[in-house]
């Protein structure tokens, strides 16, 4: 396999995990990101087995186990927004057990432990930059950046996320879709005994706990919000306890501690639906800039982290980067398709439900199929990570 110049675009999720993969099977990769200091928005973020899994192949599992909290058994329980016990749900581990279920993390923390990775590979970091412009040839592409330096690269990844600059710049006119949902997130110290996820069901809205440390957890709220809806930051612990006030349980102790100090961040949810080709030319988009979805399946970081596997897989065995972007691109299209659509359907079904709704009825559903639900998109998932391993 050849040593390819690679220029990876955006430091965050995908773009780290990208260069980690192909820095080590022996690429020369560059990361250029714009922020002109390089870290994550706060509050946490969890990871199934099998986003985990690609923590593995990368060789940073380890240090993201000792910074976040692995749920014991993969529990996740149901509650209602009263605070009345549901069900139990437990989620699949991977490895025969030896890669957990699930895992949470602060964002700060997943980051920092990429960027030391990215650090040790010694992958050159260009922060405060951008690309302001492509030359997108058959056999490579010339670059020129924000800070009118050029250089040419055999593959320039974009993981610049869901408002892709570089998106527009390939040509691809496909803009993020609003979903009708915003996501609410809180920071708080963890009780001791809170060691597994929680999920709340209210009428049309869902409260979620997660650990991410020793001492911490995060909470998640998703409501309907709407379109192109601004809220000052300073708002926004107040706005949260007021969305969920109906909250109770589990959920009241931390939305009673919201207040103007606390870590907390809204987000619009959009989409990114694309068919593929998802490159022209030498130019490739991965993780949310060619399919951002919603947060409802929790698999948006995990589809990134794959997205930086399956292309170093492919770099290695197809005979020439051009092959290579479509092998990728069709190894990763189905799987990513199936999760974002599982994940768009399962908040639609949420948000038709109203206040007057029998709720009871819906839990009685959850206790007859959430597990077998869980169980199914999992098995799913595999078998179509396993038709896609045999595209390479």
């Amino acid at each position: 396999m050849p040593n390819h110049q690679v220029l990876v675009i955006g430091g965050g999720i995908s773009g780290c995990c990208a260069a980690i993969a192909l820095s080590n099977l022996g690429h020369s990769v560059e990361i250029v990101e714009k922020q002109a200091e390089w870290r994550f928005q706060s509050s946490g973020i969890f990871v199934y087995a099998n986003g985990l899994q690609s923590m593995e192949t990368l060789g940073i599992l380890p240090d993201i186990i000792a910074a976040g909290f692995v749920v014991p058994d993969g529990k996740n329980a149901y509650y209602d927004h009263t605070g009345a016990d549901i069900t139990t749900t437990t989620y699949p581990s991977a490895a025969a057990g030896s890669i957990p279920a699930i895992l949470g993390i602060k964002r700060a923390e997943m980051h920092r432990v990429m960027a030391d990775s990215v650090n040790e590979l010694g992958v050159p970091l260009k922060l405060g930059t951008t690309v302001s412009a492509l030359d997108n040839r058959d056999n490579g592409v010339g670059v020129t950046f924000s800070d009118g330096t050029t250089r040419r690269y055999d593959l320039v990844i974009a993981a610049d996320g869901l408002r892709s600059t570089t998106r527009k710049m390939m040509g691809i006119d496909v803009e993020p879709r609003y979903t009708g949902f915003g996501v609410w997130r809180s920071v708080h110290p963890r009780p001791d005994d809170l060691r597994y996820k929680i999920m709340m069901m209210g009428p049309a809205k869902r409260f979620g706990i997660m650990p991410i440390s020793d001492d911490r957890l995060y909470t998640f709220g998703t409501v309907a919000e709407p379109a192109d809806a601004f809220y000052p930051t300073a708002d926004w612990p107040e706005m949260m306890r007021a969305r969920f006030a109906e909250f109770d349980g589990p959920a009241r102790a931390f939305l009673d501690e919201l207040g103007p100090e606390s870590e907390t961040l809204y987000t619009a949810v959009e989409e990114i639906v694309m068919p593929l080709p998802w490159h022209r030319g030498r130019v490739l988009l991965i993780g949310d800039a060619a399919h951002a979805g919603t947060p409802f399946m929790g698999q948006g970081g995990a589809m990134a982290m794959q997205d930086a596997v399956v292309l170093a897989r492919a770099l290695e065995v197809a005979p020439d980067v051009d092959t290579a972007l479509t092998l990728f691109g069709e190894a990763r299209y189905d799987v990513c398709k199936f999760v974002q659509d599982v994940s768009r359907a399962v908040g639609e079904a949420g948000a038709q439900e109203t206040p007057g709704d029998d709720m009871a009825a819906r839990n009685n559903r959850l206790r007859a199929t959430a597990q077998s639900a869980v169980d199914g998109f999992y098995s799913k998932l595999d078998a179509l990570d396993r038709a896609a391993e045999t595209r390479l």
